[in-house]
């Protein structure tokens, strides 16, 4: 494989990971480097790939790393697209963009009928204000696309949210534990899940069931969150007091390679780090490299949102950034001020609304 044109020179791979980023193109290069794995995975995959909701916080860095990994195929982004300026981002990057209401069944069947899908689209943040929209994003658009394309291979993005709360001194929920999760954002997911499962039994549709927390961007996430407060004086409540994370790079390249990894039925497989981690050591840690000492509330719960990646590290092996690599990144990009997402992964929550 290593002829084929237009792929990176770099492969994630052979590159050293570097000791920090100075800019947001640097990181978005970085992201979307692909591994040899993925590369020959998508190789072995038939048929182009489609990322139904691709404008959100992961879909574009995403569909970058498509593209790096397979330059033989059409890589094609569909959003509503409501930022102009991300739709044209990613058609520099030779990826092909489709305007699509996700809630309207004619544009959805109007789309290319590719092969592969990945379906990111759904609703989180502001559901607690309106929970009929909350299900209709999460339960009604999944049953859309299935039916739409049950001809296709479809990894469906979910959440560890689905599950109940995991002892902290376990190493969380797998798989095949029961799904009973506070609050109606949660139960809407898994909603979504019971859509894609059952026209995944009815039409034969090859799928995974994606179930990810937490992805770490610098701009973005729980590390993110953290470093944040630690610089500000912000008090970190730590009654939620241990959670998982993984790098944004390493989330993406899972996401693609389970293309290859579908089943029929589709069936769920759990995405982040492999470790459980205290948020009281995650703003310690942080709060050294800050050089600010943390200011810290509350005290931690018996049990949090954890998720068991035995399947994952399995089957795609360990992620390639290590979680110290990831705070010494976060420490420095939140130190220098680098741009934010603004938008808070409300980590804490323990009722499910945010």
């Amino acid at each position: 494989m290593s002829d084929i044109k237009n792929t990176p020179a770099a492969l994630l791979d052979g590159a050293c990971l570097p000791d920090r980023f100075d800019s947001v193109e640097a990181l978005d290069d970085f992201i979307a480097l692909p591994s040899r794995a993925l590369i020959d995975d998508l190789a072995a995959v038939d048929g182009d790939i489609m990322i139904l909701g691709a404008s959100g916080k992961m879909g574009p860095s995403l569909a970058r790393l498509a593209r790096n990994a397979a330059p033989t195929k059409r890589i094609i982004a569909v959003a509503r697209f409501s930022d102009p300026a991300s739709k044209t981002a990613l058609e520099m990057h030779g990826i092909e963009t489709i305007i699509c209401d996700l809630f309207d069944a004619a544009a959805i069947g109007a789309l290319p009928k590719v092969k592969n899908i990945i379906f990111m689209a759904g609703r989180k943040f502001g559901s607690g204000g309106n929970q009929p929209l909350t299900w209709a994003a999460n339960t009604h658009i999944p049953a859309l696309v299935a039916q739409a394309f049950s001809d296709s291979r479809i990894v469906a993005f979910s959440t560890g949210c689905v599950y109940a709360f995991s002892p902290v001194d376990s190493m969380g929920s797998d798989e095949g534990d029961a799904l009973d999760p506070p609050g109606e954002y949660a139960q809407s997911c898994i909603g979504r899940e019971r859509m894609f499962e059952h026209f995944s039994a009815v039409h034969d549709t090859p799928g995974r069931i994606y179930r990810l927390n937490y992805a770490i961007d610098l701009r973005y996430g729980v590390l993110h969150d953290i470093a944040v407060k630690v610089r500000d004086g912000v008090p970190i409540d730590v009654t939620m007091g241990h959670v998982n994370v993984i790098w944004q790079g390493d989330a993406n390249t899972i996401a693609l390679r389970c293309l290859k990894q579908a089943t029929t039925p589709t069936s769920p497989i759990n995405v982040t780090g492999p470790e459980v981690i205290s948020v009281r050591w995650l703003a310690g840690i942080l709060g050294k490299k800050l050089g600010i000492a943390p200011i810290i509330t509350g005290e931690e719960a018996p049990e949090a949102w954890l998720s068991n990646t035995r399947l994952c590290n399995g089957t795609f092996g360990y992620p390639t950034v290590p979680l110290d690599r990831m705070l010494d990144w976060t420490a420095n990009w939140v130190s220098d001020d680098l741009p934010s997402h603004n938008k808070p992964t409300h980590f804490e929550a323990r009722d499910g609304t945010y």
